[in-house]
């Protein structure tokens, strides 16, 4: 059961089903604080955040803003130049990591936390349980990264259950592959990448033999533009002879990852985001998820999937909750953003219109260019407009990443990302729109400007209403683009408009993509009328505009026009009791 939270009733905690708006957080970054960062610079010179970071105070922040899960990206140990010896935890060799302080997808041991986020490194594993409790008393729910593709070139579990036996330790490493490896080997061929393996020590990392790469590279040599530092992982599909499957009896990859699944769940960790999931055979998932399922029910299965032709497959056969919406409603909105029809966003929800409570909108990720980077946008507030869409059009999950709400641009070249507009995966670094909102951890906005005031409340308002208002959070959708093409007075290359209806709640969305105000006239079809059950007056009515609070008076009758007048980069949201 949910906790009552601050923006819920007692009542509505115990008996209504909240819409996952999901938090995604970069752990390390969260709670770094560096008033000067330098490129691959070091934790002391960076900053680096702790699970203890996450104080109460800070979750229910996260939860003011309108947030019901939140995603903790990078918590599982993965490779990293830090040096952690002297905890018993063996020594990465920096040519087989990615920055310094590593990525989060190159897995080091699945049954441990990441030392770099721990206050005491031996009570990792307390620190973590203690956020699990935190988390959960702030109403949120918890998500962790499950990375099942890959693991880090020298995974090694120090950490794992008594009787668990490690990946790769009774693989036959004399065959490319058999059904029961963990691994798909290169026999009797040393892994000699296409580039230096020595550390500046002169030390060169051997593997022999090599691995094949995560990216469904087969040989020992890949480039650097290949998932280099990690190998893949075999689920019983035979790469070499047409994808041979080779599923019964269950391969021991299945077990080992059903092993770690049940392990983080029964920790209290409530959904997974399954990294790549359409790298490993839907088959696994059909397997393991009903059984992680059975043993807790309510857990919830995220997957990164952006192939459309694999979305029903993972969801009907791979029991996945929800698939990113990535090719479809993301990248479209990008495209509008930055200046394409907006009427090409009706095509995205007919393509998933069957499935559409399965699919996890967003417009930033750890993968994503941040909206007010000059890769993207240029400006936060053009992502706006886009915010009215991708969260008040479906009942679906929505996601947030962290700084998003604060117009972070990710700026600087931190290291081995560079200047690409992310926020680095792969350095130590402090995000300086976070670092201003956390302010010490007093989350009193002291420090942040006027405008990422305005921004950050514009969020909060806007996620917010997919679960106070009953019509955005369960209702009906309906989309009227189509009723105004031919009307003169809207501009449907700019402005996009949908109806969501619940009961005696009827709720118009406008959004204003352009950077001048409108003076608009929105078209609502005779047949919305008769599908959502609209009844009609010749007689004005008011409406409330959610986002300003103002009143509008309007005329609902079918066929009829709506006169409204929008701010630039906006829109607006209109309830009407009808």
């Amino acid at each position: 059961m949910v906790l009552a939270s601050p923006i819920l009733s007692q009542a509505q905690s115990k008996t209504m089903k909240e819409r996952p708006i999901i938090y995604q957080v970069f752990t390390r970054l969260f709670g770094a604080n560096s008033k000067q960062c330098t490129a691959w610079g070091s934790p002391e010179q960076n900053g680096l955040g702790k699970m203890a970071d996450f104080t109460q105070k800070a979750l229910e922040q996260i939860r003011q803003l309108g947030c019901t899960h939140i995603w903790y990206t990078g918590i599982i140990e993965h490779a990293t130049q830090a040096d952690y010896t002297e905890f018993g935890i063996a020594k990465d060799h920096p040519a087989v990591v990615k920055g310094r302080a590593g990525s989060p997808y190159a897995i080091k041991d699945y049954y441990d936390v990441n030392p770099d986020l721990a206050t005491s490194v031996p009570l990792r594993m307390k620190e973590f349980d203690n956020l699990v409790r935190r988390t959960h008393k702030a109403g949120l729910k918890m998500v962790i990264d499950f990375v099942p593709n890959h693991v880090a070139r020298q995974y090694h579990s120090d950490a794992k259950p008594k009787g668990v036996t490690d990946l790769g330790e009774n693989d036959d490493k004399k065959v490319r592959f058999s059904p029961q490896n963990n691994f798909y080997y290169v026999p009797d061929q040393q892994f000699a990448p296409q580039f230096s393996l020595a550390d500046a020590n002169g030390s060169d990392y051997v593997e022999f033999p090599a691995k094949a790469t995560g990216n469904d590279c087969f040989h020992p040599s890949p480039n650097q533009n290949d998932w280099y530092e990690t190998v893949k992982l075999n689920y019983g599909v035979d790469y070499d002879n047409n994808r041979t499957t080779h599923f019964d009896p269950v391969p021991d990859t299945w077990n080992k990852m059903l092993q770690i699944l049940q392990f983080w769940a029964n920790k209290g960790v409530d959904a997974f985001r399954c990294d790549m999931a359409e790298m490993v055979p839907c088959e696994f998932w059909g397997w393991a998820i009903p059984k992680v399922k059975k043993a807790h029910p309510g857990i919830q299965f995220i997957a990164e999937v952006y192939n459309p032709g694999e979305y029903r497959n993972y969801i009907h056969n791979g029991h996945f909750d929800y698939l990113y919406d990535k090719v479809g409603l993301y990248d479209t909105l990008r495209t509008v953003v930055n200046g394409n029809s907006a009427s090409a966003i009706t095509s995205c929800w007919q393509a998933v219109d069957d499935i559409n409570g399965h699919m996890l909108n967003f417009l930033e990720n750890h993968d994503e260019q941040r909206i007010a980077s000059p890769f993207f946008a240029g400006s936060a507030q053009k992502g706006r407009p886009a915010l009215l869409v991708s969260a008040l059009m479906r009942t679906n999950p929505f996601m947030l990443y962290f700084g998003q709400d604060l117009g972070e641009p990710a700026a600087d070249a931190e290291g081995f990302s560079g200047a690409d507009g992310r926020t680095t995966i792969f350095d130590y670094w402090t995000v300086p729109t976070v670092a201003r909102w956390r302010n010490g951890g007093k989350f009193d906005g002291k420090l942040l400007t006027t405008e990422e005031k305005e921004l950050q409340e514009y969020y909060r308002k806007v996620l917010k209403l997919c679960n106070e208002e009953k019509a955005i959070r369960e209702g009906e959708f309906f989309d009227i683009m189509y009723a105004n093409y031919d009307n003169a007075m809207m501009n449907t290359h700019r402005q996009y408009a949908f109806l969501r209806k619940a009961g005696r709640d009827l709720i118009l969305v406008v959004a204003n993509f352009d950077d001048r105000g409108a003076h608009t006239s929105i078209r609502i079809p005779a047949h919305a009328f008769e599908h959502l059950g609209i009844p009609y007056e010749l007689f004005p009515r008011f409406a409330k505009d959610l986002l300003t609070g103002q009143a509008e008076e309007i005329t609902l009758h079918p066929d009829s026009f709506i006169e409204l007048t929008l701010p630039p980069l906006g829109g607006k949201v209109l309830k009407i009791k009808i």
